[in-house]
């Protein structure tokens, strides 16, 4: 049933990967038993399908550091926005529901590399062909939480989980690495992602560097952006270069030779 949903949302898959936990291994038992008794063939309607299993092996999450990572982001948020809340079924839903655009709205790289396009690749683009939006809403976040109706509370829960997920998401662009190797600066032209506060959520702000500031010893630490809205001059502190095709390779050899991606 799991496997119909996923595909009447998403389409049919090519390959789904998941972990060997005891659940999963349980269900193929169980499964293998069900089949053997009431002589259908699941195996056969997955063969059919051209669907491929790949599952990691037993006590090892780290094969599955791509979703596994999303996975721990999400969990350890929802848990704290979350707390105590008693939300019913339909809401609890209507959060994973919202936690998972939020997840699959993040900037990945450029879609071009012209100057004048400020749109970047997001995985909404691989799930419906577009970025992902959310509805209006005001801002809750500083309401306080007995004077909220539910509808509120919920929202308020959603906005709360943004304000967390995208700060540590930006955190994970910044990573400084000058001190460990010697990597390609900032360069006139690069799509970057403007750390700003009070965003609402599924709004990423995105620029494009139209001029570096260098300082005495050489090194830029101020640049100009152009953005939709006009251009702003920003520290390197508050930008995060997105991936360019060079960043990419070096993460797909890093990831194919057991490295972390």
């Amino acid at each position: 049933m799991t496997l119909h949903r996923f595909v009447s949302r998403r389409g049919k898959p090519a390959e789904i990967y998941s972990d060997n936990g005891r659940n999963f291994v349980g269900a193929a038992r169980e499964l293998s038993k069900f089949t053997d008794t009431q002589n259908i063939a699941l195996t056969e309607f997955t063969a059919q399908q051209n669907i491929k299993f790949n599952f990691t092996p037993s006590y090892s999450p780290h094969f599955g550091g791509i979703w596994e990572a999303g996975v721990k982001s999400a969990k350890y948020h929802i848990k704290r926005v979350m707390g105590n809340s008693h939300l019913t079924f339909e809401e609890i839903l209507t959060l994973f529901a919202q936690v998972e655009a939020i997840l699959n709205s993040r900037p990945l790289c450029p879609l071009s590399t012209s100057p004048d396009d400020f749109l970047f690749l997001s995985p909404g683009h691989f799930l419906i062909g577009r970025p992902l939006n959310a509805l209006p809403a005001r801002a809750l976040e500083n309401e306080k939480e007995p004077q909220l109706k539910r509808y509120a509370r919920l929202e308020q829960i959603r906005q709360h989980f943004w304000l967390r997920w995208q700060k540590e998401y930006i955190c994970e662009l910044q990573i400084r690495t000058k001190w460990k190797t010697n990597k390609a600066k900032l360069k006139v032209g690069d799509l970057v992602l403007i750390s700003e506060d009070s965003l609402p959520p599924l709004c990423w702000s995105t620029g494009r560097v139209t001029r570096l500031y260098p300082g005495p010893d050489g090194i830029p630490r101020v640049a100009d952006v152009q953005t939709t809205v006009g251009c702003y001059r920003r520290p390197l502190v508050r930008l995060c270069p997105l991936l360019d095709d060079e960043d990419t390779e070096l993460k797909n050899l890093d990831s194919s030779t057991g490295g972390v991606c």
